[in-house]
């Protein structure tokens, strides 16, 4: 009997290892994520309000270089006023990882700026954090670091 139980102990584990794998590389998801961040990417660069609503949870936490953190509403707000105004957007090295209904980027950002009229460059370091809502991936989290 205890060979038994062994035996199917390690099926157990071997058939959640297997699942856990399913889940963890979604190639459906892993797109549709990719597709959400470039929506997003898009929405920076020539931002609109309702498209920007549409990308993001109510309850985001954005994560800027320099330590400051926005909720949603002044997320849009400095994009919308140009007080965060980016003129270009490329992502580099991007990885996406997918776990249920959650899903993580990592990516460089390298960016020109012009924010409240002042031109710049931005070269970070980006973590993104997507949460599925239906059939949609939203922002519900972003960090960054300057590299």
């Amino acid at each position: 009997m205890v060979h038994m139980k062994s035996i199917f102990q390690m099926l157990l584990v071997a058939g959640t290892m297997l699942l856990t794998s399913f889940t963890l590389t979604n190639p459906k998801d892993e797109q549709a994520v990719a597709q959400a961040v470039e929506r997003l990417r898009k929405a920076m660069i020539d931002p609109d309000k309702a498209t920007l609503e549409s990308l993001t949870v109510r309850e985001l936490s954005y994560g800027h270089s320099n330590g400051l953190v926005e909720d949603q509403d002044a997320f849009i707000q400095a994009l919308l006023n140009k007080s965060s105004d980016f003129v270009t957007i490329d992502l580099t090295d991007q990885k996406i990882t997918v776990v249920d209904k959650t899903a993580w980027v990592r990516h460089k950002l390298m960016a020109e700026t012009k924010n409240s009229g002042t031109p710049g460059q931005a070269k970070l370091s980006v973590l993104l954090v997507y949460v599925k809502q239906k059939n949609d991936w939203k922002l519900m989290a972003r960090q960054a670091v300057k590299i």
